[in-house]
């Protein structure tokens, strides 16, 4: 009877190991193959994967692929942010240093960061991409120290995500210098908004729409 220690899913980090091991055979091809199954089955094969093995690891296929190698980006640029202690920062130097470091993190996978780029901006994939783009922007506020519990996690969310995503498209084929003038202009930009929504009570129309149905139910208060 075989062993645990033969079986190779068995192995608790083998998924992840393996996912990263097909990733930079991936890296190694996508500049031929482009982003698609091809590229999949390639460098699956390079790591002797079958197609079940295929299936199993990466059911998505591209898109899997996709998302590994911008979660890689990810951890680089965390890693890289871990060196910096953003409590020395004002807020505004906190977002530019954090979306800097996202788009530094992809420097060395430049040609495969084109490509995946262009993957999901079709529009089969471009629910992975905003989705992956928000999980980007939610890293990157809580490295800032955001702690926002209400509609305000949402905001930022959603406002980060708009400047990371053309910021990399614009480093990508641009250049650096365009990307950081872009990051610039947009940081001014979320900064004057804060500046607009500081002492707004946004709450007030729901409260007094629910104050409104409470005195149509109950009656108003004596």
């Amino acid at each position: 009877m075989p062993t645990t220690q033969s079986i190779p899913n068995a192995e608790p980090d083998w998924a992840h190991d393996m996912e990263q091991r097909v990733l930079d055979r991936a890296l190694e091809r996508v500049a031929v193959l482009g982003w698609n199954r091809r590229l999949v089955r390639a460098a699956c094969a390079a790591e002797g994967l079958g197609l079940g093995d295929e299936e199993l690891l990466l059911p998505n296929g591209a898109r899997d692929l996709a998302a590994l190698l911008w979660r890689r980006h990810d951890a680089r640029a965390m890693q890289a942010l871990g060196a910096v202690d953003p409590a020395t920062l004002k807020i505004r130097e906190r977002i530019a240093r954090a979306v800097a470091a996202r788009l530094e993190a992809t420097d060395a996978d430049r040609e495969a960061t084109r490509r995946l780029s262009g993957f999901l901006h079709l529009p089969t994939h471009a629910d992975l991409g905003a989705t992956l783009t928000w999980a980007t922007a939610d890293l990157l506020w809580r490295w800032a120290g955001d702690t926002a519990s209400d509609w305000n996690h949402y905001t930022k969310r959603l406002i980060l995500s708009g400047i990371v995503g053309p910021a990399l498209t614009l480093r990508l084929f641009d250049g650096p210098d365009a990307a950081d003038a872009y990051v610039s202009a947009r940081i001014d930009n979320v900064m004057t908004f804060e500046k607009w929504k500081a002492g707004k009570d946004f709450d007030a129309p729901v409260r007094k729409l629910t104050e409104m149905l409470s005195r149509l139910r109950y009656g108003a208060k004596a």
